[in-house]
């Protein structure tokens, strides 16, 4: 049994911050590679962050760089994606998912959460 819950989103007004969590039952996070990405309706997934099965490598999103951060916490068996500064233009479903290649493509990931949503609105 294994499973990938993602938690934390909710609706915030543009400036504000929110936490996002992925954590993983029947299997440890810290053997894989985790991604988090987003979609909204109309549009492809995007890759907005991944962080290296070790936690010391990051990868980041063009349209994230400088206002999210992407972190591990193996006693929790969980990885985190920090949003600071959310624009509208964050509103999405966000999902993470665990993989054996630290990349921002999408199809290398092998399981993914049933996602959260995030809306950023006056």
């Amino acid at each position: 049994q294994w499973q990938l819950v993602e938690s934390g989103g909710g609706f915030v007004r543009p400036g504000e911050s929110l936490r996002l969590s992925c954590t993983a039952s029947g299997f440890s996070l810290d053997r894989w590679a985790i991604g988090w990405f987003r979609q909204a309706p109309g549009k492809e997934r995007e890759g907005i962050s991944c962080i290296a099965s070790s936690g010391g490598s990051m990868m980041y999103g063009d349209s994230v760089k400088g206002r999210f951060t992407i972190s591990r916490d193996s006693g929790k068996n969980t990885v985190y994606l920090q949003m600071n500064s959310l624009k509208p233009e964050d509103t999405a479903v966000y999902y993470c998912a665990a993989g054996n290649i630290f990349t921002m493509r999408a199809p290398a990931y092998d399981y993914w959460g049933q996602g959260t949503q995030v809306t950023v609105s006056s």
